[in-house]
Formats: structure tokens, sequence, C-alpha cells
């Protein structure tokens, strides 16, 4: 009752006074109590330094926001590798560099979660049941069934069935059209993501459910994406278009799935190693004797498609973007696509896996636009038990949130002489520790094969860990692939007064900002 009094008489004080007193405490109140939160929190030995900020609950999300990199190493020289900063009410403890990524990578399942970082973001757009909306454990097995699509042998199978596609769109896609003329004008960023679709569709899921898709499904995908953004992360579901777009995307995607497994189903048209729509028919069954539901695999499906969309679509607009403006390295690139099919008196349509191979520069290329434009900037995790910072007096209490951004290390001079150039014969010296080895002695299975456990290294284009993302290899095939077939077709350059466009961090995935058009004309050897 005293607490009820006190509160009623801290009101009736309140309303007695003048309406600008009432504005200046409603509007600056929190503003103090923020200041002298942040104060009392700097006194404490066990917290990492926290960045000040003015805004409560916003922190510094305007400035992380505008350019986490610039953030990061601003932090840095202030405050160390480890700092913590307030972000849309949460507080993140950030490690930066190869320590880091050590700490947050391999840090105990019990003590940090995925799930509970992710889950509210990514299953609105996946479906239930898959990916973060399920316990850890069926995420290593659900990681572990999708990789019988991605072997050697199906590498091999997918290779001639991407360049088809891309000669294809290049044929079909208004912005090219060879067939009717033999140069042009071309957005990268938005064919690229149809490009990416196709491609990962006609390969991963076969003809059949590529012969379902259109270039709505790029524009269904791309409302998935749109679906990961800072406002999607704090606020799970609004009554905003991007909000009702996502939720249609998925409902779209998810039933032209369903039609096809629905199709299978009965008339038994399963056929073992077909695609991986079979695949997932056949052996989707947890080692507890769970099966998946025909909706979850469509559900991850989903996922194992935009996982692909989002690095393929953003890396390679990338590298025709900083192509655009070197005409050396692409008749480098084009003269070592000459020389490995040349070996075999063969053509661009003759490409093969192993040709993939035998390509050095294609491969650092690839290799070195994932160094720069790493596709996700900051990868974070939230705490489930209090964590101890190694080789601090830092604590991270439960329910905040530990950051990493292997993008920042990809990025410092530190690790990467002259960072900002783009120079993919920078990795024909790199140290051998910088690429990591399934299977060294320190790789561990997590349930869906052998990967490296240790990721102390300032090279991570792909996570480590148990959430390391198993599409790695599929991603060079597809990217080799459609990088050796443009530089074999086409000569592509900027046009006067443009250059490679600067970084739009709007959203979570590193995408070249607007414009991002490049004029191409045909090479002697195309073969359209």
């Amino acid at each position: 009752m005293a607490l009820a009094d006190l509160a009623v008489a801290i009101y009736e004080q309140f309303m007695a006074l003048s309406l600008p007193l009432k504005v200046a405490l409603f509007v600056f109140g929190p503003i103090v109590y923020n200041i002298v939160w942040q104060m009392l929190y700097s006194l404490r030995k066990d917290r990492a330094p926290l960045v000040f900020h003015w805004l409560p609950w916003v922190g510094s999300a305007v400035s992380y926001g505008m350019d986490p990199y610039v953030f990061f190493e601003n932090c840095r020289q202030k405050y160390g590798d480890v700092f913590a900063f307030m972000l849309l009410g949460r507080v993140m403890t950030v490690y930066l560099g190869p320590k880091g990524h050590e700490f947050v990578f391999n840090s105990k399942l019990a003590d940090v979660s995925a799930e509970e970082a992710y889950s509210h973001l990514t299953t609105p757009a996946f479906g239930k049941g898959v990916i973060y909306d399920c316990p850890n454990h069926r995420l290593m097995e659900q990681k572990k069934f999708v990789k019988t699509a991605l072997t050697k042998d199906s590498f091999q199978k997918y290779v001639p069935r991407i360049q088809e596609e891309v000669l294809d769109f290049f044929k079909t896609c208004s912005s090219y059209a060879m067939t009717e003329r033999n140069n042009g004008v071309v957005d990268v960023l938005h064919t690229q993501a149809e490009m990416t679709i196709l491609t990962a569709s006609k390969s991963l899921f076969g003809d059949e459910m590529r012969s379902r898709f259109d270039k709505s499904f790029a524009g269904l995908y791309n409302d998935l994406d749109r679906g990961f953004t800072p406002i999607h992360f704090v606020f799970p579901n609004l009554p905003l278009p991007s909000y009702r777009n996502r939720d249609n995307a998925q409902k779209k995607i998810s039933a032209t799935y369903m039609s096809l497994i629905d199709e299978r189903r009965k008339t038994g048209d399963i056929v073992p190693g077909r695609d991986l729509i079979d695949s997932l028919m056949l052996s989707s069954t947890y080692k507890d004797g769970v099966k998946m539901t025909d909706q979850e695999i469509a559900n991850l499906m989903i996922g194992v498609l935009m996982g692909g969309q989002h690095t393929s679509a953003a890396t390679s607009s990338w590298f025709l973007l900083h192509l655009a403006e070197r005409p050396d390295l692409q008749e480098a690139l084009y003269n070592e696509v000459l020389s490995t099919l040349a070996k075999k008196g063969g053509k661009i349509t003759d490409l093969s896996y192993e040709d993939l191979q035998e390509m050095p520069l294609v491969n650092n290329t690839i290799k070195e636009t994932l160094r720069m434009h790493l596709p996700l900037h900051s990868i974070f995790r939230k705490v489930m038990n209090n964590l101890v910072v190694p080789n601090t007096s830092y604590v991270v209490p439960k329910g905040h949130y530990v950051m990493v951004s292997p993008g920042y290390a990809h990025m410092s001079a530190e690790w990467f002489p002259n960072p900002q150039n783009y120079d993919p014969h920078r990795w024909e010296e790199m140290d051998a520790a910088n690429v990591q080895d399934a299977n060294s002695d320190d790789a561990e299975d997590y349930g869906f094969g052998k990967v490296n456990k240790g990721v102390a290294s300032p090279y991570l284009p792909f996570g480590g860990g148990r959430h390391r993302c198993i599409g790695e290899q599929f991603a060079y095939v597809q990217l080799g692939t459609i990088l050796s077939t443009f530089v074999y077709n086409i000569k592509w350059g900027f046009a006067p007064g443009r250059s490679v466009p600067p970084v739009d961090y709007q959203s979570m995935v590193t995408l070249p900002a607007s414009p991002t058009e490049v004029v191409w004309e045909k090479r002697e050897t195309c073969v359209i």
C-alpha cells in the first residue's frame, strides 16, 4: 500500500506542474536516466566498456547502421578489441579480430544461442520447424540431410546445368537479349538476383522444379530478403508493407514447393539422387526416429535456396562491378579460361567441375570478393548463461548478446595489406593459415560432417563452428561457373563517370548501392 501511495503522490505532483515542465520531464527525463545508468555501468570492472550514447533504447544504432566497419574501428581505437554498445534496446558485446571469432563461434552451446538470437527473424521467412525454429541438434541433422546434394558427384552434374541457365538468361533477359543485339546496359544487382535464383534451383532442385519458376520468383525471394532488416529484427511483426510482402512471398514459394512434393508422393515418383527434393523426401528422418513433415521439407528448401541466393547474388554483383573498372583482370581471367579449356580442345559449353579446380584466378577472384564484401557484416548470439570473456575481467551477463564481425577483420590492414584494394592476386601468396582445413586435426563433426573447430583466422567468409555454412563448395561451383561464362562471352565496363558503388548497409546484407549499371559487349568467342 505504501508503494501505491507513493505512486499516487508522484503522479499528483507531476500533474500539478506546468505544461512546459511536464514536456521537459517527459523528453529529457529518460535521457538523464540513460546518462546516469551509463555512468553507473562504467564503474563496473566486470563489464566491457560501453560506447556512450545519448538516446535511450536507440543507443548507437544510427552510427552502427550507417557503416558498421567504421563504427567498429572507431570503437576499437577508443576501447580496444572488446567493447559493448546499445542497439535498439539490446546490449551487444563485441570482440573484434580472430580471438573474437574463436570466442563467439566456439562458445559452448549452453552459453550462447543462435536460435534465440535469430528465430524471430528467420521463422517468418522460412517457416516453422526448420533452421532456427527448432532445437540445435535438429538443425545439425537438417544440415546433414542437405549435404547429400553437396557432394563432388553432385557438383559435376551442377556445372553444365548452371551454365545452361546462364546462357539461357543471356538470351531471354531483356537487359542482354544476346540473340538480338551485341551490346547493352545491365543493372547487375537486379539481374544477378534473378540469375542466382534460377541457377541454384536448376542445379539443386532439378528441371521439374525449375520449370515452375518464373521471373516472379526472384521478386518473391527479394521480398523475403527485405524481411531481414534491423526493424524486422527488433519488431518481428508490424502492419507494414514489407511484412505483408514477406509473409505473402513465404506462402507462395512454400505452395510451389509443396505442389511438386505432393505430386511425387501421390505418384511414387521419387528417385534416389535425382535432386535435393527427392533426397529430403527419402532421407530426412532424425536420429530419434521422427520424420520431417513435407511442409518442413518445403520450408527447409526455402532456407537452402535463400542462403545460397544471399551469398551468390551479392558476391556475383560485386565481382562484376569490380571487374568493370579492371579490364586487365577481365583479360587475365579470360585467358585463364581459354587456356584451361584449350587443354581438352573445348569451348565454354564444355566447362566441367574439374576445369574450375584448374582456374586459380577465377577462384581467387571469388575469394577476394568475399573478403571485401562479406554478405553478413555482423553475426551475433544471445547469451544464455553469464559468459566470461577470455583473458579479461569482463563478464557478459545472461540476456545480453555477443557480436563478431569477420568482415571487419577482412578489411583490416593488420591482416590484409592495402585492404581497400581489390586484388585477387594477393591470394597467390597468402599464408595457408588463412584457409580453413576441414581435414585438420582440429576438425570436429557437429552432426553434418567435419569442419575446422579452430576459427581464430582473420578470413572466415562462411562463418565457423557448428553454424558454419555448408554451402561453401556449392558457392564456389556456382560463382565460378557464372564468372567463367561471363568472361568467355562478354566484356563489360562502366559508363563515363561511373565507378564501383559504395556499400548499402540498410539491410543486413552488404549490397552495392544504386546505381549498379555496367555496359557490356559480346566477345568474338561468344557462343550466342
